[in-house]
């Protein structure tokens, strides 16, 4: 590994456009993962899709020839559970959201709601990407929130979900509509940029920030989330991110310099 990486104990990475691309493994990824295995290195993953459970991750990743066990995935579902159960246990949750979102709730004792529950007896609304998502959904999460006394908070509010061939809808969509018609904001969101989610992943490893880097393909979601949490980051160019993106942010004449990365990738393998 570099010399500027020799301190690292804990290295954590996006998925989609750093280890793969849809049903594609980036090439030599596997690889990469493995060297740093063989090298001591603890390894996590920090995904902000909320669709499937870490489970359904793990499957994903043995497809790729690459080991991973369900205490290594970090999902923005699961940190949602995560800290919505130190907030309240058992609670009445209504989610506008899919499978990996719901299975996490549950997991931890919650009651997801339909939407023939009583409104008022809603304790959270938690919106994360759903793919079939509709206006009776809205107008319940809605009602829960103006009549009732749901908290409302969000896995991540990324504006595009990149598919092989460009973009669909993201989260974010479904977090700004209910925004829009009840005149609030979520209190809490738990995908990257936000850093709480590094900072579990350096608790459960028990790794302080200076001896962490994230590997990420996005400037204002996984090197943001880096820099917010203390921890090295890199940028590699194997996903949405180019050089040329890299240079048109440095000639703004504002821009946040927690956007730029401490390091710069072709692809996982330059870091040996």
């Amino acid at each position: 590994m570099i010399d500027a990486l020799k301190d690292i104990k804990l290295a954590i990475f996006d998925l989609d456009g750093v280890i793969y691309r849809g049903k594609e493994l980036i090439p030599n990824a596997d690889l990469a993962l493995k060297e740093l295995k063989n090298q001591g290195i603890k390894i996590a993953f920090n995904s902000n899709n909320s669709t499937e459970t870490r489970e359904m991750y793990v499957e994903k990743l043995k497809k790729f020839s690459i080991d991973a066990n369900v205490s290594e995935i970090y999902t923005s579902a699961f940190i949602a559970a995560k800290i919505i159960s130190q907030i309240k246990r058992n609670a009445n949750i209504y989610v506008i959201g899919e499978i990996g979102l719901i299975e996490e709730l549950k997991s931890m004792g919650h009651f997801i709601a339909e939407m023939n529950f009583n409104h008022e007896l809603i304790d959270f609304i938690v919106v994360g990407l759903d793919r079939n998502f509709h206006y009776d959904k809205l107008a319940f999460a809605q009602k829960c929130i103006l009549q009732g006394k749901a908290r409302f908070f969000a896995t991540n509010t990324d504006s595009t979900l990149p598919v092989p061939g460009g973009l669909l809808p993201g989260a974010g969509v479904m977090v700004n509509a209910l925004t829009t018609c009840t005149g609030k904001q979520p209190e809490q969101i738990f995908g990257k940029p936000e850093p709480i989610g590094i900072k579990i992943i350096l608790k459960n490893f028990n790794v302080k920030p200076k001896n962490a880097i994230i590997f990420g393909d996005r400037l204002n979601t996984d090197i943001l989330a880096g820099n917010r949490a203390s921890i090295k980051t890199a940028l590699v160019l194997t996903g949405v991110t180019s050089r040329e993106d890299l240079s048109n942010l440095k000639n703004e004449e504002f821009f946040d310099k927690q956007l730029l990365p401490d390091f710069i990738f072709e692809s996982l393998m330059d870091i040996f």
